[in-house]
């Protein structure tokens, strides 16, 4: 697989170095002031070209110059901590001068976006749902990971296993629906699997984008639900070499995390270094006190190299996520209720109370999972005539995952999959037209799949998907239109493998195809209120474990059937928004109707006498036997978000969002007519107080109380017990921060402290697949519950090395 990912890069960059470039025209530069509504120039501030990946920072006397610029049009955006974020579409030829004045504010809004878009736009002229959050909002909450740190919010929740396993859930869509990209790359670490987490560096992030709503027009099958485009390459201005020292601390399973990175630009020569060490011991909360095994463990790593000059810039970088954790059974004594462990005995498996003392280990125990990520990508852009461009992104990635259960032999991987994936993404700029720009590319992957263990669940695959594409986009003063058309094509072929006389897996070649587009317009009705309508086809071909899976999976507690007459799932969905906001109110509204074709969903199936079918075959565990089902399928609901923030009390803000999803299948009867799966409703209500000015040592503080407000969800797939009734319930957060700088007003370090669940409330997400775990048979309760009373301290010190 390396070897062919190798001919493959050798091959692009072939075609690309027979491409004429146009150097000549690639010598501009923009440069300009930053000044406040005074006159007085602002230093440290960024001014950025995301479309170039471009930048630089402002000077003690306000000024910024960025050279080696291609001609044409390019968007510009102007951010500084405290001050409205400026972005100006600028035009660039010979050396451009543009000067900028920021207004002060406490709210940080109009980010630019480049996911799911032929070019970078304003998030509110954006016509598809989109939000950006940044790192310093992250930092302001804790999490155990990356998709745990974006949960919050509207729109997006997740499905966990345990603090150190998320997967993202858009809109009620979640697992092969969701594209996950880091850096322009497709996440691809076995995706199907809902205890199977996101394998990105949480702490190695500049800002995160999700897309709500069908984005298959720009990267194909499996993105029917959206994406999240987690960006880690923030830009180093020239001449600058800076980095960062992250600690972080939490009480409640002492998560322990130290983070470094160092990054610099010299003459046009980029590079960057990360390494991140972070360990956990057992979680616990009141009802089940300490959770055994829920402990975790990760060490990542990554550098990168890249060049800018006049012709474009290339970057070449290399990352490794390596975590060992535990897997949380929730087997249970009978006769206590306490949770008891598998032991060794003299050669024998016995079950064993779990003791106190445990609680503290960071070891993971049996059954336990250990997974090594490592990716190597290539990502460029070359600048052409007449202000045209090509990129390209190519990667390689290789996902090792064992998972331990045997306590007889626990160095002995049961499940080992090797996956290996190249991906690839080609595109084109093209120049301009009366003010219309457009992209055309081709992109897919190449995939292959391999068993190494001594059990089986899915069979070795491989995989080849393609899908060519055109994007289009214009603005007017106050009108934006895009949209565009793709064509897609994905192949799989599964392998056949027979264990004696019991046929494992059937081999079979399954192909899938699919047309598909979006067209939608936004319209800024004035400089308070802006409109959006988008509609859009997604497409998702099911995935070998959705078609193939026979065998028992210890990490979802369940006996897993494939379906071999699975057809792919396609959508057609309906999007619309507004924007408004005044000098006392900020409103965000969003509503969405989505129509589903032969969506595919897990179903527990039933044995003889209306039992649980329970398969006898490589089953030693007794696991409860479920199949994968479809049915045509309808979802709609949206999001609401509402900021008070009176004057001339700017500082203090009340932050209101409600999310609501509801999901149908069609032709369902009462027990099978609600999707499984779907989040409550979910209303969240944060007050804030902000200080720009504590003291002459802290700057930038704030102060917030917030009710994390989820509703009963009682509308569940109920058949044959495959889902059950949630029960409401509210968590109460807060925190605090600031920024000490010294004498000349200098940042020292940043530091945060969040306080979730305060009153240490016991509760069940509904989205918690340990909900499912065994009954506590003394106090009457299903399964193990989510994190009590949890302190976080973040503190983060910046290097400003040069």
């Amino acid at each position: 697989m390396l070897y062919k990912a190798v001919k493959h890069i050798a091959l692009l960059l072939m075609m690309l170095l027979s491409i004429p470039l146009n150097a000549s025209s690639s010598g501009n530069t923009l440069k300009g002031m930053v000044t406040d509504k005074k006159g007085s120039p602002l230093v440290g501030v960024t001014v950025a070209i995301p479309d170039l990946k471009s930048g630089a920072i402002t000077d003690d006397n306000g000024h910024y110059t960025i050279n080696q610029l291609p001609s044409g049009k390019y968007l510009v955006q102007v951010r500084y901590l405290g001050f409205a974020t400026i972005t100006r579409l600028v035009d660039i030829s010979g050396t451009r001068e543009e000067n900028f004045k920021m207004q002060e504010s406490i709210l940080e809004k109009n980010e630019v976006v480049v996911t799911g878009s032929s070019i970078a736009t304003e998030e509110r002229r954006s016509v598809m749902p989109i939000q950006t959050i940044r790192m310093k909002e992250m930092r302001e909450n804790s999490y155990s990971n990356i998709i745990d740190a974006i949960s919050k919010l509207p729109g997006v929740n997740q499905v966990s296993t345990g603090p150190a396993i998320s997967k993202p859930v858009i809109r009620g869509l979640g697992l092969n629906r969701v594209i996950t990209l880091n850096d322009g790359i497709r996440q691809e670490g076995q995706q199907w699997g809902d205890e199977h987490g996101i394998e990105i560096d949480d702490y190695e992030v500049s800002h995160i984008e999700i897309l709500k709503g069908p984005a298959s027009l720009a990267y194909g099958s499996d993105a029917l639900a959206g994406v999240v485009n987690i960006v880690s390459d923030e830009i180093i201005p020239e001449g600058r070499i800076k980095g960062n020292i992250v600690a972080n601390y939490q009480t409640n399973n002492g998560m322990s995390v130290l983070h470094a990175n160092i990054a610099g630009n010299q003459k046009g020569f980029n590079w960057r270094l990360y390494g991140t060490g972070k360990a956990a011991h057992d979680y616990k909360n009141s009802y089940d006190g300490v959770v055994f095994n829920s402990r975790f463990n990760n060490v990542n790593y990554g550098a990168m190299i890249g060049l800018d000059r006049k012709w474009g810039n290339s970057r070449l970088s290399f990352s490794t996520f390596g975590q060992h954790l535990g897997l949380v059974e929730g087997t249970r004594d009978s006769a206590t209720g306490k949770f008891v462990k598998e032991v060794n005995n003299n050669g024998n498996a016995t079950d064993e109370m779990v003791t106190a003392s445990e609680a503290k280990y960071y070891q993971p125990q049996t059954p336990s999972q250990q997974i090594t990520h490592t990716k190597l990508a290539w990502n460029n852009s070359l600048y052409l005539r007449k202000g045209a461009r090509v990129g390209f992104i190519v990667g390689y990635q290789q996902n090792v995952r064992k998972e331990f259960a045997d306590i007889l032999q626990p160095t002995t991987a049961g499940l080992e999959f090797v996956l290996q994936t190249f991906t690839y993404d080609l595109k084109y700029y093209f120049p301009a037209w009366k003010g219309w720009h457009m992209t055309s590319g081709i992109n897919g992957m190449q995939q292959q799949n391999a068993n190494k263990g001594t059990e089986f669940l899915i069979p070795d695959y491989k995989l080849f998907d393609a899908g060519i594409y055109t994007i289009a986009k214009k603005d007017w003063k106050r009108l934006s239109l895009s949209g565009g058309l793709r064509y897609n094509y994905r192949t799989i072929d599964v392998y056949a493998l027979q264990l004696g006389a019991f046929q494992q897996f059937t081999g079979f070649n399954h192909s899938f195809s699919n047309v598909v587009g979006s067209a939608g317009a936004s319209y800024l009705l004035s400089k308070r209120m802006s409109l959006k309508f988008n509609v859009g086809r997604g497409f998702r071909a099911p995935n070998a474990a959705e078609q193939s899976a026979n065998g028992a999976h210890e990490g979802t507690i369940r006996y897993e059937y494939g379906n071999t007459n699975l057809t792919a799932e396609s959508s057609a969905q309906i999007d619309l928004g507004m924007n408004w906001n005044s000098e006392h109110i900020m409103v965000q509204a969003s509503a969405f109707y989505n129509a589903i074709s032969n969506y595919i969903y897990l179903q527990k199936l039933i044995g003889t006498g209306g039992s649980d079918s329970i398969p006898t075959q490589n089953n030693t565990e007794g696991f409860t036997a479920f199949q994968y089902s479809q049915s045509n399928a309808g979802l709609y609901g949206g999001e609401l978000y509402v900021d008070f923030h009176p004057h001339p009390f700017d500082w203090l803000h009340l932050d209101n969002t409600l999310s609501y999803v509801r999901g149908i299948i069609n032709n369902g009867s009462d027990s099978t007519r609600s999707l499984p799966s779907m989040p409550p409703i979910r209303w969240q209500i944060e007050l804030k107080a902000y200080a720009k000015t504590i003291n002459k040592w802290l700057k930038n503080g704030y102060a917030k109380v917030g009710l994390n407000i989820n509703f009963v969800q009682n509308k569940v797939f109920s058949a044959y017990s495959t889902e059950t009734v949630t029960p409401a319930y509210t968590v109460v957060n807060a925190g605090l921060g600031f920024d000490w700088v010294n004498k000349k007003q200098k940042l020292l370090c940043s530091i945060n402290l969040s306080f979730n669940n305060i009153t240490d409330i016991s509760y069940q997400d509904h989205l918690n697949r340990l909900k499912y775990a065994d009954l506590n048979n003394v106090t009457g309760r299903q399964g193990v519950f989510n994190m009590g009373r949890n302190l976080s301290l973040n503190v983060n010190v910046p290097l400003a090395i040069r």
